[in-house]
């Protein structure tokens, strides 16, 4: 079996004592890995598959406070040091932008895009498509007096009543990522994958017949007659592998991508494993008025599951998902999620 390696910086972090070393989890190992050869290899080799989650425990540095913090506060307090700590490691590097002028005028514009702009309450929230999205609008029209209630019902319109930061001067825009709160919401990247394909290729006729379409006719033998709706998964995957990562539709774009977190340093990370509490964080931070809550999810909504995604992932071809990870090692890194472990012995179960 190949030596599982050790994360980078323990060295030097022994020289800066305990504090140091112990917030130097596995997930910041990506950070270097990304710039090496070797990623490739790790992934072959099922090395990546074995690193877990953030643990348990507080890492020095980290203290209870009164000494009554439950396990899972601690847990979610490792999570975030993990998540800033990954993301200063990467972010720190020469070649990394530090703002958004300094971004590829595609990589701006998609950035630009996908930034929200409340000026009444002062942020900037880069919505990331499912991630929640849609409720997070229907909160900014009900902030800025477009929608009464956000559980109005009817189709969500997601460009009207909303305002984008890259519709701005540059010197508007400048002065919005300086001065304003900025948040995004990330999600477990795999699952994110599989919530986009059964929704856009399960339900939106649309999607079939633009998407699904052409991804059947591409990887099937005989597949002239579909009418998208009957894409497979590892269809769904090849083609993901295929796409250039910068011309994908927003829906399954890489995370990074969408909201380049190097080029804009947000205030608060949300989560979609912990989509109220954290939205309540944010509505608390920014003020907003005791009758706006986040939306409970709707009755129709089927979520993804562990057991979902364990399905589907183990039933798809592993050289897809190996040959994919690569593609969205950022989301998994800087966000601190496990790699998907689609071992046989885990499939079997």
């Amino acid at each position: 079996e190949p030596r599982r390696p050790v994360p980078l910086g323990r060295s030097r972090a022994r020289s800066r004592g305990a504090a140091g070393a112990a917030l130097l989890p596995s997930m910041l190992m990506f950070g270097v890995i990304l710039a090496s050869s070797g990623l490739l290899l790790m992934i072959e080799r099922g090395i990546l598959a074995q690193v877990g989650p953030p643990p348990l425990h507080p890492p020095a540095g980290l203290s209870r406070r009164d000494g009554r913090d439950s396990p899972a506060e601690l847990e979610l307090e490792v999570l975030r040091d993990t998540r800033n700590r990954t993301i200063r490691a990467l972010c720190g590097q020469r070649s990394m932008p530090r703002s958004v002028w300094e971004l590829p005028p595609g990589q701006r514009r998609t950035v630009l895009r996908h930034l929200l702009v409340s000026d009444k309450y002062r942020f900037l929230y880069c919505y990331v498509p499912k991630v929640a999205c849609s409720n997070w609008k229907r909160i900014l029209k009900v902030l800025d007096g477009a929608l009464e209630s956000v559980d109005v019902q009817g189709k969500m319109d997601h460009k009207s009543d909303l305002v984008f930061l890259g519709d701005m001067k540059p010197e508007e825009i400048s002065y919005r990522l300086k001065h304003y709160y900025k948040f995004i919401f990330v999600r477990n990247p795999m699952e994110r994958l599989l919530s986009a394909y059964r929704n856009k290729f399960g339900e939106i006729k649309e999607y079939q017949q633009k998407y699904g379409v052409e991804i059947v006719r591409r990887y099937r033998k005989n597949g002239g007659n579909s009418a998208g709706d009957d894409v497979s998964f590892s269809e769904f995957l090849q083609y993901l592998l295929d796409e250039d990562v910068e011309r994908m539709n927003e829906h399954w774009m890489p995370i990074y991508n969408l909201c380049q977190p190097c080029a804009v340093r947000y205030d608060f990370i949300g989560s979609y494993e912990r989509l109220h509490a954290d939205a309540n964080h944010v509505l608390e931070h920014i003020q907003s008025p005791s009758f706006v809550r986040f939306p409970e999810r709707q009755a129709w909504y089927k979520p993804v599951t562990a057991e979902t995604l364990h399905y589907y992932l183990c039933n798809a071809q592993r050289r897809l998902i190996k040959e994919l990870l690569p593609k969205y090692i950022l989301d998994f890194s800087l966000f601190a999620y496990p790699l998907p472990n689609i071992t046989s012995e885990f499939c079997r179960q």
